[in-house]
């Protein structure tokens, strides 16, 4: 259902730090132009930890709205209170979401019960379907494959994205669950061995920026044309990395501002690109930059 290229979609926001309902609409049309196959609303890039949850719901219909059922919209729905992510995740349904991506409970560190227990709550209280999130170094927790596999049997948990970029933690979940659970590399540097490896898509911050190469790398990364996705992944090897120079989704957003697609606002804690050191700023800077134009994005 949600295989191939997803975009982790920043949040765009005006001088004021409002949500630019407008330039998200222009995104989304952008991305659908691109050949995106699914739209990723308010995650970790999207800034949901500073969105209200009514700000929270209205890009999640906003996304909606602009895609037009074009291609699956899914929302971020994750918390680390069991009761919150129930909350947030009938709200994603309600405003027509495709489905929910749960990045694992945060900064508690649940057992592996309790993590089970988590995402069986949340599946068994809301009719969608639902995306395992994985990604312990924001996280503080991992969820292990043994655990996904208790999970890919509840009749909704149709998919897990992984952001582990560890080859043997690909084949285990593949060997697991390759058969029940579309799998998803979170790690955009890793992502094309994931796919080759029988990973069946990524939820992208690259294609950000690079939406239309993101598409055919997947197309080809999950045909299995290794030497084609080789290819086009040299191209974007160097974004995979500076886009990642300083927390996501600053990097991201301060390219897509020279891209002219976006303003350059981001709520604190997060400060934009420029907000920085000098010197901090003219070394990220000066290598996005470099990295958009090897990728002929500027």
């Amino acid at each position: 259902m949600f295989a191939r290229s997803n975009v982790a979609l920043v949040t765009p926001m005006l001088d004021n730090g409002a949500v630019d309902e407008r330039a998200l609409g222009e995104l989304v049309e952008w991305q659908i132009a691109s050949g995106t196959n699914g739209l990723v609303a308010v995650g970790t890039t999207g800034e949901s930890a500073t969105l209200t949850v009514d700000e929270h719901v209205d890009v999640i219909r906003c996304v909606v709205e602009a895609a037009a059922g074009r291609v699956k919209v899914i929302a971020g729905t994750g918390a680390n209170s069991t009761a919150e992510a129930i909350e947030l995740t009938r709200h994603a349904k309600q405003a027509g979401a495709d489905g929910a991506l749960l990045v694992t409970p945060y900064y508690n560190k649940p057992p592996q019960e309790g993590l089970y227990q988590h995402y069986a709550a949340v599946a068994g209280a809301v009719d969608i379907p639902i995306i395992l999130y994985n990604v312990p170094g924001r996280t503080g927790c991992d969820l292990l494959p043994a655990t996904v596999e208790r999970l890919a049997a509840v009749e909704n948990i149709v998919a897990c994205k992984e952001a582990v970029g560890d080859p043997a933690r690909v084949s285990e979940l593949v060997e697991r669950v390759g058969d029940r659970l579309t799998l998803l590399s979170g790690d955009d540097a890793t992502s094309r061995a994931a796919m080759l490896a029988g990973f069946h898509g990524v939820i992208s911050v690259t294609a950000n920026v690079a939406p239309a190469a993101l598409a055919k790398l997947c197309a080809m990364a999950t045909a299995g044309d290794a030497e084609g996705a080789a290819a086009i992944d040299a191209t974007l090897a160097a974004l995979h990395d500076k886009l990642f120079i300083q927390p996501n989704p600053i990097p991201v957003k301060w390219a897509l501002q020279q891209m002219g697609r976006i303003g350059p606002t981001l709520r604190l804690p997060l400060v934009p690109l420029d907000a920085l050191p000098s010197a901090d700023f003219e070394n990220a800077s000066a290598a996005i930059r470099t990295a958009l134009q090897n990728a002929k994005l500027l």
